[in-house]
């Protein structure tokens, strides 16, 4: 687990809110602190759907489907107070990253993006499902997600 400073603000939102780059992610839950809380839980509700062609393929909903609401309840002249995201990575790409002896035992490789006081944290983890000696998943992870920075241009500082 490694936190991650972000060192440019502004260009972060843009690229988290106003572009693609972050739409492969799942979003397990947000709250934001503005004029009034919000909180989203980002687990799909499967009852609301008919039948199976319209269901979700994941549990957690694509950050780019909640996307635009949460750009709609960030944007305006005043700053939020603070927001946390919590974020994680779809199956398909946990797979590609951990060897098979981890894939059953690490249930979700997460994120969590906090806001406050003007500095953006990104925070790594993961929630497993069994106990294991092996870690080796943690630097996987951290070490994609600094790749992943990285190949789009945010820079950060690692406290």
């Amino acid at each position: 687990m490694i936190a991650l400073q972000i060192k440019n603000t502004r260009q972060f939102m843009s690229v988290l809110l106003a572009s693609e780059v972050f739409d492969e992610f799942l979003l397990e839950s947000a709250e934001l602190q503005i004029a009034n809380t919000y909180t989203i839980d980002g687990h799909v509700n499967r009852e609301f759907f008919g039948d199976d062609s319209e269901k979700p393929e994941y549990e957690l909903s694509k950050w780019s489907e909640l996307k635009p609401v949460c750009y709609e309840l960030i944007k305006g002249k005043n700053t939020p107070v603070s927001f946390k995201f919590i974020m994680c990575a779809a199956p398909p790409r946990k797979d590609e990253l951990l060897p098979d002896d981890l894939r059953q035992i690490v249930s979700s490789l997460v994120f969590i993006l906090k806001f406050k006081e003007g500095h953006i944290t990104l925070t790594t983890g993961a929630a497993l499902s069994g106990f294991t000696l092996d870690k080796s998943y943690e630097k996987i992870w951290d070490d994609y997600m600094k790749r992943f920075l990285d190949s789009v241009g945010i820079s950060y500082e690692e406290l």
